[in-house]
């Protein structure tokens, strides 16, 4: 008999629930570039509202959704001041570079930075600069280890923002995981910025879809640059009643996932080879240092049924998700402490 597979390289990789696809094959849909798909302004309307912003826009994926938002606050030439490895600057195909004529300055930490790091990296407007006009923010963090942003750290930086004149961008991709981690409403993590981008295919786990959160005046220009960029559909209500049903269905259960990746953490940090920094696991992605090589330790685990992400020389990632349970997560957990051991 064929062992399942544990899946933890994303949490992409989740396959729609049956209640998901009874809502799917049943959606009522229309012509969304009309702006007619009864779902899609559905879906638009509750996340905006989830938000607080006047208005949302559905996109087919996380980097539309954020080079879209991005496209609307720069002109070309401008600068957006991001964390280090951001998403929008690692795993965007340079597309800020290539599609906005925009360029970009990393700070210095962990994903996560100050107001002080924000005056300290801003350009003015002498002619021979590239101005800085915009601060994306990223939260949770991907590549610092789904960590969250402090409240007061994120308000330092939106204060230094708007006293340098800059717009400010969340890339909120898996801003309810961040939003369940803290205790508060989303909307209280989203206030203050003029664009933020929340993703539906990653923990709540619908199979694709994103959404761009601005005033109805920007919306329009995002509306523009989504087509402009390809993102245009049609009867897309089969994808957004999957968004409402996974808001409906997925989103109150995200402390799950979190509490599944503490597990995995804590079993991971007393095996051999293994380091895991506990007080960076804050939600649902942990990033494991291993002694081995990660491509060895990637390799090995696959041959015991568990599939999980090199993100470095010696470090792979795992990112818990609603197809993954605790006996799941236990029994990943014994195959990758096994794994790290072959591999050493």
């Amino acid at each position: 008999m064929l062992r399942a597979v544990i899946d933890l390289r994303s949490d992409t990789v989740t396959r729609p629930t049956p209640g998901m696809r009874r809502a799917m094959a049943e959606a009522e849909v229309g012509d969304d570039v009309y702006g007619d798909d009864p779902t899609v302004i559905r879906l638009e309307e509750r996340v905006a509202e989830l938000i607080g912003a006047e208005a949302a826009l559905f996109v087919p994926s996380g980097t539309m959704a954020n080079q879209v938002a991005l496209r609307a606050l720069t002109r070309p030439g401008e600068e957006v001041l991001i964390g280090a490895n951001a998403h929008c600057w690692l795993h965007e195909s340079g597309a800020l570079a290539a599609l906005a004529g925009a360029q970009t300055q990393q700070l210095p930490g962990d994903g996560r930075f100050t107001g002080a790091d924000v005056r300290a990296a801003y350009k003015g407007d002498a002619v021979y600069l590239s101005p800085t006009t915009v601060v994306a923010v990223e939260n949770t963090h991907n590549w610092g280890g789904g960590a969250v942003w402090d409240r007061a750290a994120l308000a330092d930086v939106q204060t230094a923002a708007r006293a340098l004149g800059m717009a400010l961008h969340l890339d909120g991709a898996r801003l309810w995981n961040a939003a369940a981690a803290q205790g508060v409403p989303e909307r209280e993590l989203a206030a203050g910025f003029d664009t933020v981008s929340v993703c539906l295919s990653k923990g709540l786990g619908a199979p694709a879809g994103s959404m761009v959160c601005t005033t109805r005046a920007r919306i329009a220009q995002c509306r523009r640059f989504r087509k402009m960029y390809g993102g245009g559909m049609r009867q897309v209500g089969i994808l957004a009643a999957a968004g409402l049903y996974a808001l409906d269905h997925h989103r109150a259960r995200l402390p799950e996932d979190h509490a599944h990746a503490r597990a995995l953490a804590e079993r991971l940090a007393g095996a051999p080879g293994a380091r895991v920094d506990l007080a960076r696991v804050q939600t649902n992605v942990v990033m494991v240092d291993v002694a081995p090589a990660a491509d060895a330790v990637v390799a090995a685990a696959r041959a015991r049924g568990v599939l999980v992400g090199g993100v470095g020389p010696h470090r792979i990632r795992l990112v818990t998700h609603l197809d993954v349970d605790a006996a799941a997560c236990a029994r990943a957990a014994d195959a990758l402490a096994a794994a790290i051991a072959e591999a050493a």
